[in-house]
């Protein structure tokens, strides 16, 4: 399982989706320091725009970012948190655990946040930390209060003025519950395999 994820590489390739977006937002836009509103607008999620059947912004604005500063910052952690889970998902998780929390985050947005225009990976980045945190408490089969407590003191820190808390609050949600499910499925499965090979008689 860790070997396709490490020959797959997603992280990078996300990173690399992400920064070729910006440069291309960048160059349209006339500006490499901040995104032209128009461009935010017109790729991230505005939700007046989502309700008139502009769905795709659901996914594209997971790609577009602010200003350099919110790109770089969410590279950053991405870096992390995509390579340690690397560490514990396959691909198909990997990229499964992503975008369905990077879209509960826009979709979280779209229902409580009717006015609001966002953009960025992070519902997405949060997703991915969240499933890694309670993946390993729960894997190991220790309590998963500490991750939920890690989890959500993050949220709070990260929380603040011009911070789409909404899409940070849905991709950690949703995080955690993919990470619990997988953790629960492969220790089911290492459980019966191990009852199965005990019942064979020497």
């Amino acid at each position: 399982m860790i070997a396709h994820a490490k020959r797959f590489m997603p992280t990078y390739i996300i990173i690399a989706l992400n920064i070729a977006f910006y440069v291309y937002t960048s160059v349209i836009g006339g500006d490499f320091i901040e995104t032209n509103y128009c461009l935010i607008r017109q790729y991230g999620q505005a939700n007046s725009l989502v309700m008139e059947g502009w769905y795709w912004q659901l996914f594209t604005a997971m790609f577009i970012h602010m200003d350099i500063i919110h790109l770089l910052g969410n590279m950053f952690f991405l870096f992390i948190f995509g390579f340690r889970a690397e560490e514990m998902f396959n691909v198909k998780e990997y990229l499964f655990i992503y975008f369905a929390s990077g879209l509960a985050g826009n979709l979280l947005t779209l229902l409580f946040g009717p006015k609001m225009v966002s953009a960025g990976a992070s519902g997405a980045i949060f997703g991915l930390f969240g499933a890694c945190a309670i993946y390993i408490r729960r894997a190991i089969g220790q309590s998963i209060i500490s991750a939920l407590m890690y989890s959500f003191f993050l949220l709070m820190m990260s929380a603040g003025p011009g911070v789409n808390n909404l899409a940070h609050f849905g991709g950690l949600v949703v995080g955690l519950l993919i990470g619990y499910g997988f953790a629960m499925k492969r220790k089911l499965k290492v459980a019966y395999q191990f009852r199965y090979a005990y019942s064979i008689p020497s």
